[in-house]
């Protein structure tokens, strides 16, 4: 029977914001305890918040949006790599993993990992990420979607936001906000399911993973 493992974060107003991006809201807008018949949530958030994806037109003028990410790259055997003492995800680091040929997807497990443990603490620019030289790595190799365990796949002040562009680009699907403390590097089934937001440049998503 096989294991589920949920590598989504929680949404939650606790969870850290990017710089300059307002702070999501959870509002309890009808409540039993207040004598409502039921009980009615309003949320009110950006969608590159938590666990979400990246669509195209997030850096990419005329890239395709959120409804248009394909089902068959969200869903898939998918390669998990613990890169525990790095302090940024390069080239010659991707180099030195040995992937054979037919990785599609490729999720980073890193010391970014840790800093779930307290979200309260508020954003982080020290987080690991990827460099553009790895990206355009990942295009060289087709792989289709990469995962990432903090709220970017790059790095905090990346000029130019290059790892975005080579990678949206490309059409390769980012899943950042990965809740990877649970599980360890294998291989694993992925199924990414974001939000369908019609025209939208990203999308919260429910993530997991299963492994015999």
């Amino acid at each position: 029977m096989k294991q589920i493992h949920d590598v989504t974060l929680a949404f939650s107003t606790d969870l850290p914001c990017w710089p300059g991006d307002p702070s999501p809201t959870v509002e309890r807008i009808q409540d039993m305890d207040a004598g409502d018949a039921c009980n009615v949530t309003r949320l009110d958030s950006h969608l590159h918040f938590g666990t979400h994806v990246d669509a195209p037109i997030h850096f990419v003028a005329d890239g395709s949006d959120v409804t248009e990410m394909p089902l068959d790259v969200l869903m898939g055997p998918a390669r998990l790599v613990e890169l525990p003492d790095v302090d940024a995800i390069t080239a010659d680091v991707l180099d030195d993993l040995g992937l054979e040929a037919g990785v599609k997807r490729l999720l980073f497990k890193t010391r970014n990992s840790d800093l779930w443990n307290d979200p309260g603490q508020g954003f982080r620019t020290d987080y690991v990420a990827l460099t553009p030289d790895a990206a355009r790595w990942v295009v060289e190799h087709d792989i289709r979607l990469v995962g990432v365990d903090y709220l970017s796949v790059e790095r905090f002040g990346e000029p130019d936001h290059a790892t975005h562009h080579a990678l949206l680009e490309a059409a390769v699907i980012i899943v950042e906000g990965l809740d990877l403390r649970a599980v360890g590097a294998g291989d694993y089934g992925l199924v990414c399911l974001p939000m369908k937001v019609a025209g939208a440049d990203g999308a919260p998503a429910r993530v997991v993973l299963t492994s015999d």
